[in-house]
């Protein structure tokens, strides 16, 4: 099931009399229990994407479906929505969790025993029943993080906007939050994820779309994405430091050897001679080099820039 649809929106704004086209076509569908990042650089059309996806801005043109409705035509489609944002800016600061998840819960739709009942839960759910009555900013924020999950889903939605969930988080409340994200999901929860951690974006995604001036320049399953650009490259890794004969004769067939146990086979079918040259000695580890997603990220957005300027160069000459 489509849990959040977007066809060829568009959006034009006019600052300082001209006309800048902040959305020009912009197009993605998510799955109920799909993670898609919508990735971009700054100024890119992300927020202006979001905000028309989420009906808070009116499109010029296209339009966008939560759960097959329509927002801007019907706003009882936002009550199937859910937002985490950046910042925790979805929560009181001055309120406990358990009245955090009360207040918005009935915001939302629910009667207050329900949301009650809701928050209940989810306080449960999360870790933070002990803390049930502890004012929000005396919190971690972790935890504080953790509840702004809780009060998105407090009634339930079934597609959610995540805006840079663990900005500022450290080590282990960056792993709650994506051991969360992955829980939403696997509940059949439609996930739009929004982050410039792009290591997190790779490790939560199934989906990925990046956004350029207004436009998606790409949009495919992650696992596709990488192994597009991650060529045929082979990583070769010593249990042992080699020897500088060895490594002599690596570096005259074109082969990189790094700290003197680490081989990098640019080209594949040196692979089998590099072998020779290393026997017998004990191989750690042999895998294909595959790119990471902030590599291929700056690739593509630098390729459209490029782009971009030759046909800005065409049409004014």
């Amino acid at each position: 099931m489509i849990a959040l649809e977007a066809f060829n929106l568009r959006k034009t704004y006019r600052i300082n009399n001209q006309i800048v086209e902040a959305v020009k076509n912009v197009s993605l569908n998510i799955a109920s229990g799909q993670v898609m990042a919508f990735l971009g650089p700054n100024g890119a059309g992300k927020t202006t994407s979001i905000k028309m996806m989420a009906g808070l801005i009116k499109p010029d043109f296209g339009w966008t479906k939560i759960s097959g409705i329509n927002p801007h035509k019907n706003p009882s489609a936002l009550e199937k929505l859910g937002a985490v944002l950046e910042g925790n800016r979805n929560v009181y600061w001055r309120l406990t969790p358990q009245e955090n998840l009360e207040y918005f819960g009935v915001l939302k739709g629910l009667t207050h025993f329900q949301a009650r009942k809701s928050g209940i839960a989810l306080l449960e759910r999360f870790g933070l029943q002990n803390k049930r009555r502890t004012a929000v900013q005396q919190l971690s924020r972790g935890m504080q993080q953790k509840l702004a999950f809780a009060v998105a889903l407090v009634h339930q939605p079934q597609v959610l906007l995540l805006d840079e969930p663990t900005l500022g988080l450290d080590v282990e409340a960056t792993e709650d939050v994506k051991i969360l994200v992955r829980e939403i999901a696997a509940s059949g929860c439609a996930i739009l994820l929004t982050t410039h951690q792009l290591d997190i974006a790779e490790q939560l995604a199934d989906n990925i779309a990046i956004i350029q001036k207004g436009e998606i320049i790409t949009e495919l399953p992650t696992d596709e994405l990488i192994r597009k650009f991650s060529g045929k490259a082979y990583k070769i890794q010593m249990e042992s430091v080699l020897d500088e004969v060895r490594i002599t004769e690596l570096e005259k067939i074109g082969v990189e050897v790094e700290e003197k146990r680490i081989i990098y086979v640019s080209q594949p079918e040196f692979i089998y001679k590099v072998f020779d040259i290393i026997k017998p000695l004990e191989l750690k580890i042999v895998e294909k080099a595959e790119a990471d997603l902030t590599q291929i990220f700056l690739k593509l957005v630098k390729e459209g820039n490029r782009k971009q300027e030759t046909e800005k160069f065409m049409i004014n000459n």
